[in-house]
């Protein structure tokens, strides 16, 4: 109380309530990888988190879509693998072409439409190089990791580009991230993608799921979340492709050229018929990028150049739908990351996110049965995988809810881990108004009063169980209660907080038996 020396009245204002604890959010994810640039306004956004809220700021200061190039390459007999035939003009047999990619893969761009399409928001993006640096590179997405060391809003961290890389990059970058998430930061989780995920689990090439487990080691798994297979999705459009994305446009144009020989060496019959075989002439002429760049304005004669393709050509809208199906092959990292939010966001961080369907999805790459989920879903070693599956009339689900410390009663599911942070992260911004406070029984009732109306509003929600606040969580704090009298001399505040988080009602399970009749 003040010391008073002048007569007057004085007024005295008293805080009626106490400080309340206020909640983190819980889906902001930070997504590492390359873009076309990094760049506000003239100043360098490269290797610096920058949040963003929406796809059009992340094309105002990242940048759009990179320029991917693909071979048409024949094969000497027939594959199963084959993307299209055509009939050679000249032996009249059957030609298998594959359509196989030029370049790395650069997911981030189509990974960050995935996002907010699956009702992303918020979240930060760290880039660590440009498309045209040729290449991806291991150290650079794990010095992107190591930026987020400053950012405490983040919750979740994705690498969608790690999978462009060779198994053995991919493996350190992805240990690096739960080094970053379970060791460093612990507010965090890290949503990890299944190397080479498209592949069926008995693909000769090896079991990508024993491969992934042996890869992921055994530290900070409670951190982590896998999710199998990868989708195939819509999100790259047919428009958004173009004959530019082939790189032996000679073989493109000697393919067209001889499925429309019949047209192209058929006598006119009048002047009308020739004026179509001449302009048909020109347009195949204009299969040529020299001819692109010739153009006041390369987009608009690219645009015009495919929609004549499309039109006059059958063979051309086949390689179109093929290097599109390879565009829209994604992992589903992204994808679950904007599912987060999007359940956050209606239900609550402790609502499972699984039993949901994924938006821009046609289908997994992979068809699971039950079976084939048991070892995904439970297994000995621990490292569950949860499933994306496929349900007729019901679309893609998320059906699996585990982190990857799947052996673990206390850290088996992905949301009560992720309430548990936001629990702790909540509290712990919330204490520290206290530091330096006196350590007393007033400061230990005001913390303590504090995390009960805190706990309180997280139960009523429906996020602790119990069928009262008490049955719900407890909060302990004082001396002899947590603390002893050396605690106090060494200014140390010890507060004990026990909470009954809800799980998931994982395995549902329901008897019947048949009774006598009773009339």
């Amino acid at each position: 109380m003040a010391q008073y020396k002048t007569p007057g009245v004085y007024v005295v204002e008293k805080n009626a309530f106490p400080n309340s604890v206020v909640e983190v959010a819980t889906a902001v994810p930070a997504f590492i990888g390359y873009t076309e640039y990094a760049s506000n306004k003239g100043t360098p956004l490269a290797n610096k988190a920058w949040r963003i809220s929406s796809m059009a700021e992340f094309h105002a200061y990242f940048g759009g879509a990179p320029r991917s190039s693909f071979t048409l390459k024949a094969q000497d007999a027939p594959t199963d693998a084959a993307d299209f035939s055509v009939t050679a003009k000249d032996t009249n047999k059957r030609v298998d072409y594959l359509i196989e990619r030029d370049d790395k893969a650069y997911l981030l761009y189509y990974s960050m439409l995935f996002f907010f399409q699956n009702g992303g928001g918020p979240c930060y993006i760290v880039s660590v190089g440009t498309y045209a640096d040729g290449d991806i590179d291991a150290g650079k997405i794990k010095g992107g990791i190591e930026v987020l060391l400053k950012e405490q809003e983040p919750t979740m961290v994705v690498t969608p580009d790690a999978v462009s890389l060779s198994s053995a990059d991919c493996q350190d970058v992805q240990q690096a991230a739960l080094m970053h998430c379970g060791v460093k930061m612990r507010n965090r989780i890290a949503l990890l993608d299944v190397y080479n995920g498209f592949r069926d689990r008995q693909d000769p090439a090896g079991d990508c799921i024993t491969d992934f487990r042996e890869a992921v080691g055994t530290n900070s798994l409670d951190f982590a979340v896998a999710y199998y297979p990868w989708v195939n999705t819509s999100i790259v459009k047919e428009k958004d492709i173009s004959f530019t994305a082939i790189s032996n446009l000679d073989v493109l144009k000697g393919l067209i050229t001889d499925e429309l020989a019949p047209v192209l060496d058929a006598k006119a019959a009048n002047a009308a018929a020739q004026a179509k075989i001449d302009q048909l002439k020109k347009s195949l002429d204009q299969i040529s990028l020299d001819y692109i760049k010739s153009e006041k304005d390369p987009d608009v004669a690219t645009l015009t150049v495919n929609k004549t393709l499309l039109s006059i050509s059958v063979l051309y809208p086949r390689i179109i739908t093929a290097i599109q199906k390879k565009l829209n092959l994604l992992p589903p990292s992204a994808g679950m990351a904007g599912l987060y939010t999007m359940v956050d966001n209606t239900r609550g961080v402790w609502k499972a996110p699984a039993n949901v369907s994924l938006s821009g999805v046609i289908s997994p790459t992979v068809s699971i049965s039950n079976e084939e989920q048991e070892d995904l879903n439970v297994t000995t070693v621990g490292k569950s995988i949860n499933a994306i599956r496929s349900f007729i009339g019901e679309g893609v689900l998320v059906w699996g809810a585990r982190t990857l410390d799947g052996n673990s009663l206390d850290w088996r599911y992905v949301s009560v881990r992720r309430t548990m942070i936001m629990i702790e992260e909540s509290i712990k911004q919330a204490c520290k108004a206290y530091v330096f406070e006196p350590n007393t029984a007033n400061t230990w009732v005001t913390i303590k009063s504090m995390i009960r109306n805190f706990l309180t509003s997280v139960w009523k929600r429906g996020g602790l169980a119990g069928a009262s606040p008490d049955d719900a969580f407890s909060v302990f704090v004082g001396l002899g209660e947590t603390m002893t009298a050396d605690d106090i001399l060494e200014g140390l505040m010890k507060v004990s907080v026990l909470v009954a988080v809800s799980r998931p009602a994982e395995f549902i399970e329901i008897t019947f038996q048949q009774q006598m009749q009773k009339s």
